[in-house]
C-alpha cells in the first residue's frame, strides 16, 4: 500500500501506541483521523480527532458517516483488565473480550463498505504476542487478543474480494502506560510503529516486530510442551 497520499483512521491514537502510529503516518504524507473516546484528549497536531468509542455501536456507525475516505483504518484501541480467567471478575474479563474481539469486528463491519468503496484498502489489526501464548496473569487479555487473531484470519479472506488486505501486528511489551506495572523488557513504541508502517506498506499479512513475537510464533510448531515447560 502506498501510505502517503492514503487516508488513515487509528483508534486509540490520544495516547501511547495509538498516537506513536498516527505520528508515524502523518509523517509519511497520510491524512490521519485521530480516533478516541473523547476527541479532546487527542493533541497531535495535523490528525483530525475523532470521537470514537469502539464498544458503543452507535459511536462506531457515526463515525464511519463522518470519515467517508479512509482508506487504510488500524484497529489499536484496547484494555488489559489484568483478571485470570479462574477467579478475575468476569465483568472485566468481558470488557477485555468486548474491546478486542466485538469492538474490534464492530468498527471493521462499519468501515468495510467505507474501503470498498473508496477501491479497497488495508485493515491493520494491532494484536499481541499473547495472542499465542498465555500467563495466568493474562489469562483474559490473551483469551481476548487469539480471538482478535481468529478474526483477523477469517476477515482477511471475506474482504481479500473486496480489494481489502487484513493484517495483524504481533509485538511483545512495549513502553506504555499499558505496561507501567510491569518489569519486563519493553519496546520503544515510536520504533514498532515504524515497523508496523513498513509492514502495511510492503503488503505483509502478518508484521512480526520483535524477537519475542518471532520466538513465541516458532514455539508453536511444538506444542504445549515447548511452550509451557513448567506443566507437570
Amino acid at each position: 500500500m502506498e501510505i502517503a497520499g492514503s487516508v488513515a483512521l487509528v483508534t486509540g491514537a490520544n495516547r501511547g501506541f495509538g498516537c506513536k502510529l498516527a505520528a508515524e503516518l502523518l509523517s509519511r504524507g497520510a491524512t490521519v483521523y485521530a480516533a478516541a473516546r473523547d476527541p479532546r484528549s487527542v493533541d497531535l497536531a495535523g490528525v483530525t480527532p475523532i470521537a470514537l468509542d469502539i464498544t458503543d455501536p452507535a459511536s462506531v456507525a457515526a463515525a464511519a458517516e463522518v470519515a467517508r475516505d479512509v482508506t487504510l483504518l488500524v484497529n489499536n484501541a484496547g484494555s488489559a483488565s489484568g483478571a485470570t480467567l479462574l477467579e478475575g471478575a468476569i465483568a472485566d474479563v468481558r470488557r477485555d473480550m468486548d474491546t478486542h474481539f466485538f469492538g474490534t469486528l464492530s468498527v471493521i463491519r462499519a468501515f468495510a463498505p467505507v474501503l470498498a468503496a473508496n477501491g479497497g484498502g488495508v485493515v491493520l489489526n494491532v494484536l499481541s504476542a499473547l495472542s499465542w501464548f498465555s500467563y495466568p496473569s493474562t489469562g483474559a487479555y490473551s483469551a481476548a487478543k487469539s480471538a482478535e487473531w481468529a478474526l483477523t484470519n477469517a476477515l482477511r479472506q471475506e474482504l481479500a474480494g473486496h480489494g481489502i488486505r487484513v493484517s495483524g501486528l504481533h509485538v511483545g511489551y512495549m513502553d506504555t502506560d499499558m505496561t507501567a506495572r510491569i518489569d519486563a523488557p519493553k519496546s520503544d513504541p515510536a520504533a514498532i510503529a515504524k515497523l508496523a508502517i513498513d509492514g502495511i506498506a510492503a503488503d505483509e499479512y502478518e508484521i512480526l516486530a520483535d524477537d519475542v513475537s518471532r520466538r513465541v510464533q516458532a514455539g508453536l510448531a511444538g506444542g504445549v510442551r515447548a511452550l509451557y515447560p513448567a506443566l507437570p
